[in-house]
């Protein structure tokens, strides 16, 4: 009796089992995962416009090409998040706040779960006052209303969808652009807060000066793909970290030839969406300064990266569901300030020479930055965000990032693959590492454009480690 008792134990624990096995397969299998996707066009309907991405302000009055805001939604059934890539050099915080909360208040879905970023096309209207460049208001609020437009109607499109993603290779468009120089032959400038300069960017081609470079790159092409369930491509994100290829304005840059070349590449059907987001790039260029010049435009860069992607593309194993989740912190970060002293030499030195125009040297432009600076509060906090989508990670910074800052956090984070979304949630200029900011060199004169504490980098870095561990399964 003892040993039949046992046996059908034995038997209803087994039984127990597969019923437990089957509802958990069950459960699974009922999981839906959804997408819906839709580029708007963000193209000034007024022209001309101002243009920033230079040191002084210049205007365009023709459209070479269309620009755009290109949005993707994502639904796990539990969570839902917005992903919008915005051909424009750089994104304010406000105008991202503006654009969120009405995407918010049309879906539902949460702004804290809204990553916005700006593609850095240097062809595109200011919304943002920099440098020698002052911003289009009245673009900036109808760029707002047209993102959360675009997020809106991607949502109105989530349809059950498969998700994967993967990355390539293109070492053939980005290099380190700042350059460690021969003492004394580094370019300087007054009002930066660096008067010894050792490091300098863009040095020309096989200057004899320029002695190494002062960082390495990350030439991934990171993709995170989305298909429809029969198979067809409805969506993909890109991300690569060259800086921008060069364009007329207006222009979407190479970012717009690459949605046009993965699409013809996919034979993607109407009203498939790709983006390209800018990785961490703030000292890399398509240009090699250590060989002769070669010949390069928007159009062979989008092409050489719609190709990396496509070979992503196709080693892509979709899944029919993926868990989504997202985290956000503020970070508070001290202002780079000048001196009371260095304020009163600038605003004597402006009114000698830039008092009454727009700055028309570079001299003009840090001159009017200290000003600009010494005005500022103390400190300023910043939005970091991650996401995580089944094993991929995405880090958002809303800074211009050096490449060996993106490879460190693509090497601690748990989640395999990360990459890295610069110029995400708002515009804090550019960090370098703090080595970085005792070379000196133009991504680290003090301004606007580069204003944060020179320990900035590694208290992001750790802050978003932090954060992917947090949102890593468990065991990751």
């Amino acid at each position: 009796m003892h040993h039949l008792h046992a046996w059908h134990l034995a038997a209803a624990l087994v039984a127990l089992a597969a019923i437990g096995g089957s509802a958990a397969h069950a459960a699974e299998a009922a999981k839906v995962f959804r997408a819906g996707a839709y580029a708007i066009d963000v193209t000034p309907k007024t022209l001309p416009v101002i243009v920033n991405g230079g040191m002084r302000e210049r205007t365009a009055a023709k459209v070479v090409d269309p620009l755009h805001a290109r949005c993707l939604v994502l639904d796990d059934g539990a969570t839902q998040l917005a992903i919008a890539v915005v051909d424009s050099c750089v994104l304010p915080r406000p105008l991202i706040d503006k654009a969120k909360a009405a995407a918010e208040a049309a879906t539902g879905i949460p702004a804290a779960h809204m990553l916005v970023s700006a593609t850095h096309t240097h062809s595109a209207p200011s919304v943002c006052a920099v440098l020698g460049t002052g911003a289009e208001e009245g673009y900036a609020d109808y760029l707002a209303g047209r993102i959360a437009e675009g997020i809106a109607t991607a949502a109105k499109r989530l349809a059950p969808a498969r998700v994967g993603w993967g990355a390539d290779r293109d070492p053939k468009n980005v290099f380190c652009r700042r350059y460690l120089m021969e003492p004394g032959t580094a370019r300087t400038c007054r009002f930066t807060g660096h008067a010894d300069d050792q490091c300098q960017m863009n040095p020309g081609y096989e200057n004899p000066n320029a002695v190494r470079r002062t960082g390495p790159v990350d030439d991934e092409v990171s993709v995170l793909s989305v298909q429809s369930h029969d198979g067809r491509p409805l969506a993909l994100l890109a991300n690569y970290s060259t800086h921008y290829a060069g364009a007329p304005a207006l222009s979407a840059d190479y970012f717009a030839v690459f949605a046009e070349k993965i699409a013809e590449k996919l034979d993607a059907p109407d009203g498939f969406v790709a983006m390209m987001s800018n990785g961490t790039s703030g000292d890399a260029n398509c240009c090699d300064f250590d060989h002769p010049r070669r010949p390069f435009d928007r159009f062979t860069v989008g092409a050489d990266t719609a190709a990396a992607a496509e070979r992503a593309y196709r080693r892509i194993e979709h899944r029919d569901w993926a868990p989504l989740e997202v985290r956000q912190r503020l970070l508070r970060l001290a202002i780079r300030k000048p001196t009371d002293d260095e304020v009163a030499e600038a605003k004597a030195y402006i009114e000698e020479h830039a008092k009454d125009a727009k700055p028309k040297n570079i001299t003009d432009v840090y001159a009017w930055e200290t000003v600009h600076l010494s005005r500022l509060p103390a400190a300023r906090e910043i939005r970091l965000q991650v996401l995580r989508i089944g094993n991929l990670g995405i880090a958002a910074i809303p800074c211009e990032v050096y490449g060996s800052t993106g490879l460190r956090l693509k090497e601690k984070s748990p989640l395999k693959p990360t990459f890295t979304v610069s110029l995400a949630n708002g515009f804090n200029g550019y960090i370098p590492p703090p080595e970085q900011h005792d070379l000196g060199g133009y991504t680290t004169w003090r301004a606007r454009s580069s204003c944060l504490e020179p320990q900035a980098e590694p208290k992001i870095v750790a802050s978003l480690t932090e954060m992917l561990g947090d949102v890593a399964p468990a065991g990751e």
